[in-house]
């Protein structure tokens, strides 16, 4: 009988005491792939609803709290999907506790600080779950791709960005990283709907041609970059994309793993408060 998919399957393995992983690869992952599907799109999303619910519950607690942390972080190619997975995973979830963070290209201020410097004041506050959409990965990433960084310069990023979540989480900050590991082709087709289709316009940008032209560049940085910055306080997960309601479920499901391992609970009760009548 065949072994039934666990999430830690798709986890990069930890990145060792300096010692660059070798053996993991992006390849070894299908971004086709439905291992955490409950049959159909209506099921999947069904699941999602019913985990929905219980992530509104658990990070209520949270949010009471005001102790714990949690940083949820998106990366992916053009199309792979963060937008929708924010909007899909999150949709039953009070925004009261809830921030998302969009990162851009960094503004002229922001570049003339580290790169560190405008993620640090973005990082979840206690009691908040904190989701980037895009992160400080993208200044490890794309400065690889178009030439920027060379070898060096790429490792001491990942020295960097290793000991700035090394921080967080000694501070109380849970991690997720997940990649949304999408297809070529998956992406041509949602790049090519967005062109024609007048009405997704607005989501589309000459430069994301460019970036599809150097696919391999970045697929290579990739790997390098889960390779060096996946720890056991700061894992990746690699997410099969090509389809959005199983990428949903999927993060939907490892969220709530992390969240019910937290055992949240309510403040407790104020004796004060005991016999009070609210006339």
């Amino acid at each position: 009988m065949a072994k039934q998919p666990e999430l830690d399957d798709f986890r990069v393995p930890y990145f060792d005491d300096g010692k660059k992983n070798t053996k993991f690869s992006l390849d070894a992952f299908d971004p086709s792939a439905k291992p955490f599907s409950t049959g159909s799109k209506d099921s999947d999303r069904s699941r999602l609803s019913e985990i929905g619910a219980q992530l509104d519950n658990l990070q209520e607690r949270l949010h009471a709290q005001r102790k714990r942390r949690v940083l949820l972080v998106l990366q992916g190619m053009d199309t792979s999907g963060k937008d929708g997975t924010i909007r899909a995973v999150f949709h039953e979830v009070d925004p009261l506790g809830l921030r998302i963070v969009p990162f851009k290209a960094p503004t002229p201020v922001e570049l003339a600080h580290d790169f560190l410097w405008r993620v640090h004041s973005q990082a979840p506050a206690a009691g908040e779950l904190t989701i980037f959409n895009r992160s400080h990965y993208e200044d490890l990433l794309v400065p690889t791709v178009v030439g920027e960084l060379d070898a060096k310069a790429f490792e001491q990023r990942c020295c960097h960005i290793r000991q700035f979540e090394e921080m967080l989480a000694y501070s109380g900050t849970t991690i997720i990283k997940c990649m949304l590991h999408i297809s070529k082709d998956e992406q041509r087709s949602r790049l090519q709907s967005r062109i024609d289709d007048p009405t997704k316009h607005w989501k589309f940008d000459v430069s994301d041609l460019d970036a599809r032209k150097q696919w391999d560049k970045y697929q290579a940085a990739y790997r390098d970059a889960l390779a060096a910055t996946s720890t056991d306080y700061a894992p990746w997960y690699v997410i099969p994309a090509d389809s959005k309601t199983h990428r949903n479920v999927m993060i939907a499901e490892l969220l709530l793993r992390e969240l019910e391992g937290m055992k949240l609970e309510y403040p407790p009760a104020k004796e004060s408060l005991k016999g009070i009548k609210v006339e």
